[in-house]
């Protein structure tokens, strides 16, 4: 079979959307009848279910992701000048929001192994004027929370979870399971279309056990109202819509099973890339399940990555870098001085991994296609 009819993707929308399209379908045509747009029956029945799948006591819904690690910062009470731990491996957002509220995004460098945050060099970062720390679960796979959280206790810091890549992931440092958004004081995470648990436009929700902290995101999310008309205090207008929700609801039954069919594609890529020394597989730690947001590998350094790419994208293979341009070298945080440490492994990441095309329809003919494309570059 050739490339043009393999028809291989980053991520396969339709396919997948092919395979719930009665549910969806009609999902979305009784939202239309009832013509309950805004904080209808589905967004809080998706709320209820998305805490019980999670087992956190709140979720709150929000527009999307961006708004979510936003509107956490401002329940916290995190204030301008105040420092904000993070890394600078990671998609801006993670970082935007922090300047965006008058904040001083700290970045510090990342683990070689798994790309999360480094623990060690977050012990480094804090001062007295540090507050919070906001660990990214990167391409499906939890940071060290137990070392975060010890932290956090020892320095009285806030911990808010960019779960965006990781939902439905279990952190197994702790006593029992924990799933990855649910441990520090509040959770974040993004329902864009291409996530794992994604819908069909924008969302976003936020999570937390702490019941003061679920009452203050509701508030600030609606206007900072505490009932019609009485605004406490400063908010914002971010919310879930019901359309969304209903497609949400349909596709959290279908999260594990998503996640079964990204671990199995990402062991066949394991299984047969080994022999590939050029290349680093991703690394697999003992405290996270991984749930492969994306599949990411580490070049060699005498490796030309854009030679690699191009020759791919003429199979029709596709592959993308994340991220080519680290939070800590761009144009909007230029005038923060000393704001990192020393960032090699962040430096030398930009600029030597690649991802493959990981997504739940991924089919081992595609993956063959793109394994023996591999390995016809690295000619062996």
């Amino acid at each position: 079979m050739s490339e043009n009819n393999l028809n291989i993707q980053m991520v396969d929308l339709k396919s997948q959307y092919m395979k719930i399209k009665p549910q969806v379908d009609k999902a979305i045509n009784d939202v239309l009848s009832s013509t309950q747009f805004i904080n209808g029956e589905h967004v809080k029945s998706f709320q209820k279910e998305l805490a019980n799948y999670l087992g956190v006591k709140h979720v709150i819904t929000c527009a999307n992701g961006t708004d979510a690690l936003q509107m956490s910062m401002m329940a916290l009470g995190l204030k301008p000048g105040d420092e904000v731990i993070t890394p600078s491996f990671t998609y801006i957002a993670t970082a935007e929001v922090i300047g965006l509220l008058g904040l001083k995004p700290v970045f510090v460098d990342c683990d070689p192994k798994t790309f999360n945050i480094s623990v060690e060099e977050v012990e480094k970062a804090i001062t007295k004027k540090t507050k919070a720390i906001v660990p990214v679960h990167l391409f499906g796979q939890s940071s060290d929370m137990k070392s975060i959280m010890n932290l956090a206790k020892k320095h009285d810091l806030f911990v808010i979870e960019d779960n965006a890549q990781a939902i439905g992931s279990d952190y197994l440092g702790f006593n029992k399971p924990q799933k990855t958004g649910t441990i520090g004081n509040i959770g974040c995470t993004s329902f864009f279309p291409s996530k794992n648990l994604g819908c069909y436009g924008d969302g976003g929700a936020m999570m937390t056990n702490d019941d003061e902290l679920a009452e203050k995101l509701r508030m600030i999310a609606n206007h900072g109202q505490s009932k019609r008309y009485y605004h406490d205090m400063v908010g914002c207008n971010s919310r879930l819509d019901n359309i969304q929700a209903a497609v949400l609801r349909i596709k959290l039954k279908e999260l594990d099973q998503y996640i079964q069919n990204r671990q199995k594609a990402a062991n066949y890529y394991d299984q047969n890339l080994k022999e590939l020394n050029q290349l680093t597989l991703p690394y697999r730690s003992m405290e996270s399940n991984h749930v492969f947001h994306q599949y990411t590998l580490k070049l060699n350094e005498n490796i030309k990555r854009d030679e690699l790419i191009e020759f791919l994208a003429k199979k029709n293979i596709p592959a993308m870098v994340y991220y080519p341009v680290p939070a800590h070298h761009q144009k909007m945080f230029s005038e923060i001085p000393n704001s990192h440490t020393n960032m090699k492994v962040t430096n030398e990441l930009s600029s030597r991994v690649f991802s493959l095309p990981m997504h739940t329809e991924l089919s081992s003919l595609q993956q063959d296609f793109i394994i023996d494309n591999l390995f016809r570059f690295f000619k062996i």
